[in-house]
């Protein structure tokens, strides 16, 4: 059996460096899910994403495309008071609409509640996130003035079942309930990021800046979700709730640390 490999922060930094200056390596695995992670994994040697650095508190490797934009799923958490079951008992029945599948891929009257909402402007069916800071909470808010006219039908629905008013209870999470769950999902990270190329259907990575991020920052954190760079996500059907998820864009994750250092 192989020893496990172990680093010193310094080790792993000199290594990165090797890295970097080989230019373009190939995918190390089948298909290309997961390929910029996996493959740096194989060639630094270790498993997973967490970092073998004894004598230090846990790191672990994020490795992402150089400039991508697209969502990552922090984590799942429903908003408070949760024994009133927000998402099934007062979204899908007052604000939802017809599932595009009603009637046939599920049974007739099956709603739907898809909403992906952030703190810089409203979505198309007035809905928001605000944040309170004296009362510590992240607040769900709905505004029936700003719904675009083409949801004119749906807003006159909403009306009809529930009034046009702010929400009332409005859904929430506190400050110390979402800076726990964060903070233990967020360890210390080596952030690399890479260019992507195909060549004949098979892609390539050059490794090109790494940063090291430290201590997890709750006020980047609200920061992030007031500037659009972390958006709640709400899926939910008459039959099934997939969970309220709060989903990142990926090229911002030092927003999130208290102190970010540039290695290359």
């Amino acid at each position: 059996m192989t020893e496990p490999i172990i680093y010193t922060k310094q080790s792993l930094i000199e290594k990165l460096k090797e890295i970097v200056a080989v230019g373009w390596i190939p995918n190390a695995r089948k298909g290309n899910q997961g390929g910029i992670g996996n493959t740096l994994e194989d060639l630094l040697g270790i498993k997973e994403n967490n970092l073998p650095i004894p004598n230090a508190a846990e790191w672990e490797l994020k490795a992402q495309r150089l400039n991508s934009t697209s969502l990552c799923t922090l984590f799942h958490i429903e908003p408070s008071p949760r024994a009133i079951k927000f998402v099934p008992q007062l979204f899908l029945p007052k604000y939802g609409w017809a599932h595009k599948e009603d009637g046939k891929k599920y049974p007739q009257g099956e709603m739907s509640f898809r909403q992906t909402i952030h703190g810089l402007s409203r979505s198309d069916r007035g809905f928001m996130v605000k944040i309170d800071r004296a009362e510590k909470k992240i607040l769900i808010s709905f505004d029936a003035k700003s719904v675009n006219v083409r949801h004119a039908q749906w807003l006159e629905s909403v009306k009809k079942r529930t009034g046009l008013s702010e929400l009332d209870p409005q859904p929430y999470w506190g400050f110390d309930d979402l800076e726990h769950k964060v903070g233990t999902k967020l360890l210390n990270s080596f952030y690399v990021q890479a260019e992507v190329k195909k060549i004949r259907g098979k892609e390539y990575y050059r490794y090109t800046k790494v940063m090291m991020l430290q201590k997890f920052s709750f006020e980047g954190f609200l920061k992030a979700i007031e500037e659009a760079k972390i958006l709640i996500d709400f899926d939910a059907r008459t039959g099934h709730n997939h969970g309220t998820k709060f989903r990142m864009r990926q090229n911002n994750w030092p927003m999130l640390y208290e102190k970010v250092t540039t290695v290359i």
